[in-house]
C-alpha cells in the first residue's frame, strides 16, 4: 500500500505493519517510562521521518508510523493519535497538548463500499510553530498554516490559515495573530 491510495481495511499485510506499529510504541513507551537510552532509537523505527529534538511524550498510537513527518524541535504532549493511511507532516517547533488525534483514513458514503471494507486517506499537513490544544482532531485532508493555534477539544475539518487561532466544532478562525 502506498500512502492515500484505496485499500481494504481488513488487509491482512495492512494488520501485519499495524501490529508492528504497535509493539515498537509500547517499547518506546517502557523505554521513555525507564529512562532507557534507546528510547529515541526505537521512536526513529516508528516515525518515518523524525527531526532533530523531537519530543514525544507515550502513550503513541499510528495505524503504520512510516508515514508521518515531524520537523525539529516540535514537542508532543501524552496520547497523540496520527492514523497515517496518508501522509501527515508536522512541521518544526510545533507543540501538541494531550490527547491531540491527527485522522488521515476516509470512509465511503455509500453503504456498499464500506460493508466491502474500502477505505482511503487524506493527507494532514501542520506548518511550523503550529500549537495544536489539548483533544484537538484534525481530519482528513486539512492543512494548518505556520504559526496558527488551535484551540483546545477544537475539531478542524477545513484549511486554517497562517497566523490566525481557530475554535470550536467544527474550528472556526476567531482571530488574526
Amino acid at each position: 500500500m502506498m500512502a492515500g491510495d484505496p485499500y481494504i481495511g481488513d488487509d491482512p499485510v495492512n494488520a501485519a505493519r499495524s501490529k508492528l506499529a504497535a509493539r515498537l510504541a509500547h517499547e518506546y513507551h517502557m523505554a521513555v517510562l525507564h529512562e532507557q537510552d534507546d528510547a529515541r532509537g526505537i521512536l526513529e523505527q516508528i516515525i518515518g521521518d523524525l527531526g532533530e529534538d523531537v519530543m514525544i511524550r507515550p502513550p503513541l498510537y499510528v495505524d503504520y508510523g512510516e508515514f508521518i513527518s515531524i520537523g525539529a524541535r516540535t514537542f508532543i504532549n501524552f496520547n497523540l493519535t496520527a492514523l497515517d493511511v496518508a501522509p501527515i507532516t508536522i512541521g518544526e517547533d510545533c507543540q501538541f497538548g494531550p490527547n491531540v488525534q491527527l485522522l488521515a483514513p476516509t470512509h465511503p458514503v455509500d453503504p456498499q463500499p464500506r460493508r466491502d471494507k474500502l477505505e482511503g486517506g487524506k493527507p494532514i499537513v501542520i506548518g511550523d510553530n503550529v500549537w495544536l490544544g489539548g483533544g484537538a482532531v484534525v481530519c482528513p485532508g486539512v492543512t494548518i498554516g505556520d504559526n496558527s493555534v488551535i484551540g483546545a477539544g477544537a475539531v478542524v475539518t477545513k484549511d486554517v490559515p497562517a497566523n490566525v487561532v481557530a475554535v470550536g466544532n467544527p474550528a472556526k478562525v476567531i482571530k488574526h495573530i
